[in-house]
């Protein structure tokens, strides 16, 4: 069954996070609001959470941080973002396990 945070689209998977910044370490902890809740080590300073949230994404799905990009919500601690490339939901899901 897939998650509530992750949609397939035509060009990709979507997936909804939230994120919190100023954590003590970038992790998975839970799904909140629909979303899959991210801890982020990073402070929400100049973009700094952003880019952090995107590498470790890359890191975590092993795959180049260029198959990931913002759909919305870069100012904002619920965001949309879209991965592509030869990674399907199931992998998703499994690797981004709480």
């Amino acid at each position: 069954m897939t998650p509530i945070w992750l949609k397939q689209t035509p060009t990709g998977i979507a997936l909804s996070l939230y994120c919190q910044p100023g954590a003590k370490q970038t992790k998975v902890v839970g799904v909140h609001d629909g979303c899959l809740k991210i801890s982020l080590q990073t402070p929400a300073l100049e973009n700094k959470a952003n880019e952090h949230l995107l590498a470790w994404l890359a890191k975590q799905l092993k795959i180049p941080q260029k198959q990931i990009q913002f759909l919305s919500g870069q100012n904002s601690r619920k965001k949309r973002l879209e991965i592509w490339g030869s990674i399907d939901a199931e992998q998703i899901t499994q690797l981004l396990k709480p």
